[in-house]
């Protein structure tokens, strides 16, 4: 079976690279417009964001979990071509030190799950990742993990 994940993303030469990659090449097409289109709607909104990282190696994940940056040893959705990071930008720079609320409600108008509440406003959740949109939900990430699903072009997504 064909797809973005074995197509592009695999025969990427930065596929086991631990540097950080902000490449919206190495976001599927759906993801990658949807992104698109919520850096240009925050823009608009006077809260300009910048895609920080989108493809993420799993020796990235490793080394970023070694390091304390993150609570996942296992890369998850990034490793896919279906996430992205959308960091503020502040007088030039990228900063994590700002509310990030906005963001929720642009994923879900452009399809995206945000890491605030994964696809489940009003339900508690115990990891936040606020500046964090995926294009799946997490109930099809054990699917797309095992690599037995991955969305097509057409908007099979599941999101809500």
């Amino acid at each position: 079976m064909s797809n973005f994940y074995i197509d592009v993303i695999q025969q990427d030469p930065r596929f086991n690279s631990v540097d950080r990659i902000a490449d919206p090449m190495l976001l599927e097409p759906v993801t990658r417009l949807a992104v698109q289109n919520i850096v240009q709607a925050a823009a608009g909104l006077g809260l300009p964001v910048m895609i920080f990282e989108t493809y993420r190696s799993q020796a990235r994940q490793e080394s970023l979990f070694e390091q304390g940056k993150t609570q996942l040893k296992t890369v998850g959705v990034h490793g896919y071509g279906l996430a992205a990071d959308l960091v503020r930008v502040v007088n030039g720079q990228p900063t994590w030190a700002v509310d990030y609320t906005f963001l929720g409600p642009l994923a879900r108008e452009y399809g995206m799950i945000s890491g605030v509440d994964w696809g489940e406003p009003g339900v508690h959740h115990s990891f936040i990742d606020p500046d964090h949109v995926q294009r799946i939900t997490v109930a099809q990430q054990d699917s797309l993990f095992a690599g037995n699903w991955y969305p097509d072009d057409g908007g099979d997504n599941g999101a809500v």
